[in-house]
């Protein structure tokens, strides 16, 4: 079901004006009280949370530790890595060369980047010694099937006969076989990685200046980039990992630089991708720069995955990430956001038609049309939908839509 059939299903327009979201003062005062006894049982160590309407703020909360072996206490304009809360942004980009009529959802990839012309699909994988053998795939991989997950493309990380190939070949994901055939399963993969290549061959430009100059800073998101000027180095957060049961310092990137791909390596605040949040919330523009056009982001909020769902992907590296994500099963795929899809079981939580994904650092955020808010919760910790990190997100998600008027 399309976003457009539930949203005339439900009675709800997509991007509507409507009265502002109120966030009652106790829900506001409840998130801060949880938030706080999560850091105190040494669940997390810090937590930025951020809460937007179309119009502005009604809820920012920092809680907790930015580092904490150093005792550092989390600010308000803590710098995230957000990793794969890239993706979003990256597809962003991608659809401004679409409404510009330079690419097409339905254009092979081969067209623009021809390493992608008739990729094969890897059948008979043996873990013993990770060979395979190939067969040719039914079709062609198109843009579309890259903003879906759906290419055939996937993660080491994620998937135990690429985690055992990369091993092996030492050959980045991109570079290998396909996992399925173009449009037939969904698989979380470095397809925006490709994208990314993409907008920098059709745009002519580097991707890293593409996003600061069409959409950073447009959107005034001043803090976000793929490196850390030096003078706001010590803003950015710690990542941790649980070290017999304690949080200790995960190996940290010491330049605080990333490299540019269209996947991941993002730097930025809550403040600033707010700012990304609200500009969707609001149809693809915020405070007179236009970033998109109403329909386009109608369009990336429906379901471009038609009968299939987003599947349970596997901890093939548990160091890197636990079995993910929430709504497996359930959920459909937009041109690069997840989206919820109607389950009683979970009612009291984010609305059918949000959208939202996360990053590997448990950074995470949705955006709930029908409600008109988009909440965003920085932790810094791995394993990717590490328990204690997901409490948290949960724990918020209910308290924000119980108190929500």
């Amino acid at each position: 079901m399309s976003i457009a059939l539930l949203a005339a299903c439900t009675g709800t327009a997509m991007y509507a004006e409507g009265a502002r979201p109120v966030m009652a003062d106790a829900g506001k005062e409840a998130i801060s009280a949880f938030v706080e006894q999560a850091v105190a049982r040494g669940d997390v160590p810090g937590v930025v949370t951020l809460i937007v309407h179309r119009d502005g703020v009604s809820y920012a909360g920092a809680a907790g530790k930015q580092d904490v072996a150093r005792n550092a206490a989390m600010p308000p304009d803590a710098i995230f890595r957000i990793a794969s809360m890239t993706k979003p942004v990256t597809s962003v980009a991608l659809m401004m060369l679409v409404e510009q009529g330079k690419v097409g959802l339905d254009d092979p990839v081969s067209k623009y980047l021809p390493a992608f012309d008739a990729r094969p699909v890897i059948v008979n994988f043996s873990a013993a010694d990770a060979s395979y053998q190939t067969r040719p795939a039914a079709r062609a991989i198109t843009i579309r099937h890259l903003l879906t997950n759906t290419s055939g493309l996937g993660y080491a990380f994620s998937d135990p006969s690429l985690e055992r190939i990369v091993a092996v070949s030492k050959k980045a994901e991109p570079e290998l076989p396909l996992l399925h055939d173009p449009g037939s399963k969904w698989t979380y993969s470095p397809a925006t990685r490709v994208l990314g290549w993409m907008v920098e061959e059709v745009s002519g430009e580097p991707l890293d200046v593409t996003l600061r100059t069409r959409i950073f800073a447009p959107l005034k998101m001043t803090d976000t980039g793929h490196s850390v000027p030096g003078d706001k180095v010590a803003r950015v957060v710690t990542v941790h990992a649980r070290q017999g049961g304690k949080l200790a310092e995960a190996p940290n990137e010491p330049n605080q630089a990333s490299p540019v791909r269209g996947d991941g390596g993002l730097y930025a605040t809550a403040h600033d991708y707010g700012r990304f949040v609200r500009m969707l919330l609001n149809g693809g523009s915020l405070d007179g720069a236009k970033i998109l056009s109403r329909q386009t982001v109608r369009l990336m909020g429906e379901n471009h995955i038609g009968p299939i769902f987003i599947e349970t992907q596997p901890a093939a590296m548990p160091q890197r990430t636990r079995p993910f994500p929430i709504g497996a099963g359930k959920d459909k795929f937009g041109l690069g956001f997840q989206i919820t899809m109607p389950d009683p079981n979970f009612a009291r939580f984010r609305s059918p038609g949000s959208l939202s994904w996360g990053g590997i650092n448990n950074t995470h955020f949705w955006i709930d049309p029908s409600r008109g808010i988009g909440v965003i919760v920085l932790m810094q910790v791995l394993p990717f939908y590490d328990e204690a990190c997901i409490g948290v997100l949960r724990g918020i998600e209910e308290i924000v839509y119980r108190h929500l008027k």
